[in-house]
């Protein structure tokens, strides 16, 4: 059991419901305290300085302050169409546990990043938290985490010219490894370092534990289709302990059924060629039949 397995098991419950809703709310908020009382704004970023002088509320509220943008019209936009479908998306796959733990480890790694960087400088770049750490590249890990996910989806740039997820997070990648050497290699190596602490949650859960390899659609399909192929394609299953009961339904995808959750509600998918049920984590996230 992997150790990610083991804290859902334990604080599962702790998971956050429509997690996405919240985030894209705390950027409405922010977008509208910038144009409304920027002073009152100000009085919310990661400014570590004023974080040891008692203001404890900045280790949360940062996550308000809008990631900078020359357009917050386009960003408002990217919210609508890009960010909320693919993080809802997630959240639907991984489960609320596993993206919640996704997106706060981001963050806790990047107030982190903040305190270290305040030490060794002596603080004086504190004044600049609202600039320096922001929730632009914990969306980005985000976007990353979706494209290692889905790496055949394809999505429309600027809505017009498709291109899968697979090509945009390499070019990403490319443009964040050139921004962090561009950073490091003029001295500003500490706009490097909330780059790197905002994106270790990816580096971590994909790089090093690869934990959710098997959240991968394509995985779980092969599996699926493995385990269907070992039963005989049927799609009842016995309950343990008694050979005569049943189950009414079945994801086509994870293979859950009523047993393992009461709660679990099950649809057919009319897009897909055949008789296919999904669960409710899997209805809107799965790959078509053809």
């Amino acid at each position: 059991m992997r150790f990610i397995d083991k804290l859902e098991r334990k604080y599962g419950r702790y998971g956050i419901e429509n997690l996405t809703m919240y985030i894209i709310i705390s950027y409405v908020l922010g977008y509208a305290l910038m144009y409304i009382n920027p002073s009152a704004l100000s009085m919310l970023s990661l400014n570590v300085t004023k974080i040891l002088q008692g203001q404890v509320w900045r280790l949360i509220t940062w996550i308000v302050y809008p990631p900078s943008t020359s357009s917050p019209l386009w960003f408002v936009i990217a919210i609508l169409f890009f960010y909320y479908p693919i993080s809802a998306s997630l959240e639907h796959t991984w489960g609320k546990f596993k993206f919640t733990l996704y997106i706060l480890s981001g963050m806790i790694f990047t107030v982190i990043a903040a305190f270290i960087l305040h030490f060794v400088m002596g603080g004086v770049l504190d004044g600049l938290g609202g600039i320096i750490f922001s929730t632009y590249y914990i969306s980005l890990s985000i976007f990353l985490a979706y494209s290692l996910t889905y790496p055949d989806m394809t999505v429309l740039l600027m809505f017009v010219i498709p291109v899968k997820m697979k090509w945009m997070s390499i070019v990403y990648v490319l443009i964040v490894m050139y921004n962090v050497v561009s950073d490091i290699m003029s001295g500003a190596w500490f706009m490097a370092l909330p780059i790197i602490a905002s994106l270790l949650n990816f580096v971590i859960f994909f790089l090093g534990t690869r934990d959710f390899n098997r959240y991968n659609p394509k995985e779980i399909h092969r599996k699926n289709e493995f385990k269907r192929a070992v039963n005989g394609g049927s799609k009842t299953v016995p309950f343990p302990g008694n050979s005569n009961a049943v189950t009414k339904h079945k994801c086509a995808v994870c293979g859950r059924t009523e047993k393992d959750d009461p709660n679990l509600e099950f649809r057919f998918c009319s897009k897909c060629n055949g008789n296919y049920e999904y669960c409710q984590d899997h209805l809107y996230t799965h790959i078509h039949k053809k």
